[in-house]
């Protein structure tokens, strides 16, 4: 029922672009009959309002892959660098979550660890909206930040690195089938920020899927159940996307590839000092304009990675 619902509204937003397509036309014809200035330059206007969605849509074709209608699971992981990179984290955290408002997704943070001075150590968001794995799944590697530290005295120009992690959310009762012995649960004291409560009662949550040693801690809810709804939440994701990898290595081995992974692969350059711009290093897509990405216009990186998968 889900993906007939997705189809459906795939199908009413072409034949509602064809219609405004068909107005567009009919209101041009009378504007050139009419020598009309103004009623064309509102024709421009509406002329690239319909050219924008109609990109949307067509990049959306693009989403293809097997899991590519489902929700996305955001991790991210401070690099080495201490308070830089944190700081980093914590800002990438704002433009993902920025671009999803943008976009009229929910996004939920689930878990998140804050840094001592600055910034946070690591994060979860789930993003929940048709496609939101499929837009994001480009996102998944190292972003690298070059600025003027704002916490150097000598103000010295700093590089910072973060990983991202892109998961599709696991559908848990079609996508894995996880014994009740195979799980360790253990509960404890929170050591993030949160006032007393939070050091008075053991709401913290570790699982350990004990076949794969796969650990989730999460302590981001006040509950105890809370935490533990999440943490499994993450568990499934991340068993689905181990299963995901393992499919994709088989097939890079019968085609002979080589699949970059971990800290080397490199995705992204944010540069705002001694120049302003953000440079994706696989399409070589780039802009000038640093502050409108870290608040979340991501739409023009997300297109042109697509764009840039096909025939692969």
């Amino acid at each position: 029922m889900r993906r007939l619902s997705a189809k459906k509204s795939l199908v009413d937003a072409w034949r509602d672009l064809e219609k405004k397509a068909v107005e567009l036309q009919d209101m041009s014809v009378l504007a050139v009959d009419e020598e009309d200035r103004a009623l064309e330059d509102e024709l421009q206007l509406e002329l690239k309002k319909l050219r924008t969605q109609f990109e949307e849509l067509e990049s959306q074709q693009l989403l293809v892959g097997e899991y590519d209608a489902r929700n996305a699971m955001l991790a991210l992981h401070a690099g080495a660098g201490g308070t830089e990179s944190q700081d980093w984290a914590d800002m990438l955290l704002r433009m993902y979550l920025r671009w999803a408002e943008r976009r009229g997704f929910a996004a939920e943070v689930l878990d998140v660890s804050p840094a001592e001075e600055a910034g946070i150590k690591s994060a979860i968001v789930e993003i929940t909206g048709d496609y939101t794995y499929g837009y994001l799944k480009g996102e998944h590697g190292v972003h690298r930040l070059v600025r003027l530290s704002p916490f150097d005295s000598d103000h010295a120009r700093h590089t910072s690195f973060v990983l991202v992690e892109v998961l599709p959310e696991a559908e848990a009762a079609v996508d894995i089938a996880i014994a009740p012995d195979e799980l360790q649960v253990d509960t404890f004291r929170s050591s993030g920020p949160g006032g007393q409560h939070m050091q008075k009662t053991s709401s913290a949550v570790r699982i350990t899927h004990l076949p794969t040693g796969l650990v989730v801690v999460c302590q981001g809810e006040r509950s105890q159940h809370q935490n533990k709804e999440a943490a499994l939440k993450i568990l499934y994701s991340r068993l689905l996307e181990l299963d995901r990898k393992k499919k994709e290595n088989e097939r890079a081995r019968i085609k002979g590839e080589r699949i970059l992974a971990g800290w080397g692969n490199q995705i992204r350059s944010y540069v705002l000092h001694p120049y302003k711009m953000v440079k994706d290093l696989r399409t070589d897509y780039e802009v000038h304009n640093p502050e409108a990405v870290l608040d979340g216009e991501l739409d023009g990186f997300i297109n042109a990675y697509l764009r840039s998968q096909i025939g692969k």
